[in-house]
C-alpha cells in the first residue's frame, strides 16, 4: 500500500500542492475569480452558461476544461504505467509547466485570455504527475478528494480498522502546501500582479533539477 512509496513522494506532494496552491490563488484573484487547478466549479459555471446568452464566457470556460486535459495528456504520453517511482521524465514534465506558467505570463500581460489557459495546462499536467501506485491516490491541485479520503479513513477507525499513518500524513501534508501556497499567491498577486507566477514556475524549475541530482546520485550509488 502507501508504505511502498519512496519516501520522496512526501516532500514532492507538498511543493508540488504549494505550487498549485500557489497558481489557483493567482487564478481566483486575477483570472476574473476563475480556478485553474481544478475543474469543478468550472464545469458547474458551464452548465449555468448553457443557459445564458453568452456564448464568448461558455467558450472560454470550455477552453480552461479542454485546456487542463491537454496538460494531463501530455503527461501520460510522457509517463507509462502508474507507478510512482525514480526513472521516470518527472523533471521534463516539471520544466514543461514552468514553461507553460512563464508564457502565461507573456499571454496574461498581453491582455489576452488565452494565459488561462496555459496556467490551466500546467495545472493539468501537475496532476497528472503523480498516479495511482498500491492503492495510494496522489492528487497535488485540489484537495476535495483529499478531505475524502481523510474522512474514510476516520470512518474506518470507528470500525476498528488499522490507521494508516504514513498516508494520513501525505494528505495532511498535501492540504498543508495547498493552504500555504494559496497564501504566497494571494501575497504575491497583490505585490505583483500576473508576475507573481513567476514563484509557481521557479519551485518546479527547482523541484525539476533537485529530482535530476537525486536520480543521478541514485544511479552512481547503486
Amino acid at each position: 500500500m502507501i508504505s511502498r512509496l519512496p519516501k520522496w513522494v512526501e516532500y514532492g506532494a507538498f511543493i508540488l500542492a504549494f505550487t498549485a496552491g500557489s497558481v489557483n490563488a493567482i487564478g481566483l484573484l486575477g483570472f476574473e475569480h476563475q480556478s485553474v487547478s481544478h475543474l469543478s466549479g468550472t464545469a458547474t459555471l458551464v452548465g449555468t452558461k448553457l443557459l445564458s446568452s453568452s456564448p464568448t464566457v461558455l467558450f472560454h470556460l470550455l477552453g480552461i476544461l479542454v485546456s487542463f486535459m491537454l496538460g494531463a495528456a501530455l503527461s501520460g504520453a510522457f509517463l507509462s504505467g502508474s507507478s510512482v517511482k525514480l526513472g521516470r521524465h518527472y523533471d521534463t514534465l516539471l520544466l514543461i509547466e514552468a514553461g507553460f506558467l512563464l508564457f502565461a505570463i507573456y499571454l496574461l500581460q498581453e491582455g489576452t485570455y488565452y494565459g488561462h489557459y496555459m496556467a490551466s495546462a500546467a495545472c493539468g499536467l501537475q496532476n497528472a504527475l503523480a498516479t495511482t501506485y498500491s492503492g495510494a491516490i496522489v492528487r497535488t491541485t485540489h484537495v476535495t478528494g483529499i478531505f475524502t479520503d481523510l474522512g474514510i479513513m476516520l470512518g474506518s477507525v470507528f470500525k476498528g480498522e488499522k490507521f494508516d499513518k504514513r498516508k494520513a500524513i501525505l494528505f495532511i501534508l498535501i492540504i498543508a502546501g495547498f493552504i500555504s501556497g494559496g497564501t504566497l499567491g494571494a501575497y504575491l498577486f497583490a505585490k505583483l500582479q500576473f508576475f507573481a507566477l513567476l514563484a509557481p514556475a521557479a519551485i518546479c524549475i527547482a523541484l525539476a533539477i533537485s529530482y535530476r541530482i537525486y536520480k543521478i546520485q541514485t544511479a552512481i550509488n547503486r
